[in-house]
């Protein structure tokens, strides 16, 4: 008692880079390839991930998460209108199936490297809060993003590490940027 469970999944971006390479790549070609080269094809894996990962997600919710978080990896890695199509349109159909099922409970987007694509996603998808990567700068994502959208993250993780003075202040900046 007194703890929050999470649920987590990838997203389907992020899965189908799996299931088509076997493996994370920096850029993704051989599923960005796979994407340009046969896009009923690709869509169909898109689709399947998507059912998938409500019954997987809804199944974690039943079990007792409190809240749950779409992580895409390698969402950074897709041009704006590919981002738009195997990113935004695939989470946003998990959340409204989430939504539709559970109203009560949060969702949580992640779209690692998506940069400047961040406050459509965050739009489009319908997201509850959004998780932002180190690369993003605080005080572009508290001026871009919805207003009032909670935010997780920012930190760089190896900052963790390190500790000291500089964890302090990287965190006091986040915080200060996100102050409202």
């Amino acid at each position: 008692a007194g703890k929050t469970m999470l649920g987590f999944a990838g997203s389907p971006w992020t899965v189908a880079t799996y299931m088509v390479a076997g493996e994370g790549s920096r850029d993704q070609h051989e599923t960005r390839a796979m994407a340009y080269r046969d896009r009923a094809g690709f869509q169909a894996i898109i689709d399947a991930i998507v059912g998938v990962t409500v019954e997987y997600l809804a199944g974690q919710i039943m079990a007792g998460a409190e809240a749950v978080q779409l992580f895409d990896s390698w969402a950074g890695s897709l041009a704006p209108a590919e981002f738009e199509r195997w990113v935004i349109a695939p989470n946003a159909a998990i959340v409204s199936a989430i939504r539709e099922r559970f109203p009560q409970v949060p969702i949580i987007g992640f779209p690692k490297g998506a940069g400047e694509k961040l406050p459509a996603y965050a739009r489009e998808t319908g997201v509850d809060a959004l998780g932002i990567d180190e690369t993003i700068d605080p005080l572009w994502a508290a001026r871009e993003l919805p207003a009032g959208l909670p935010v997780q993250g920012n930190l760089d993780p190896l900052l963790l590490l390190a500790g000291g003075d500089e964890l302090d202040r990287q965190a006091r900046r986040v915080l200060d940027a996100f102050a409202d």
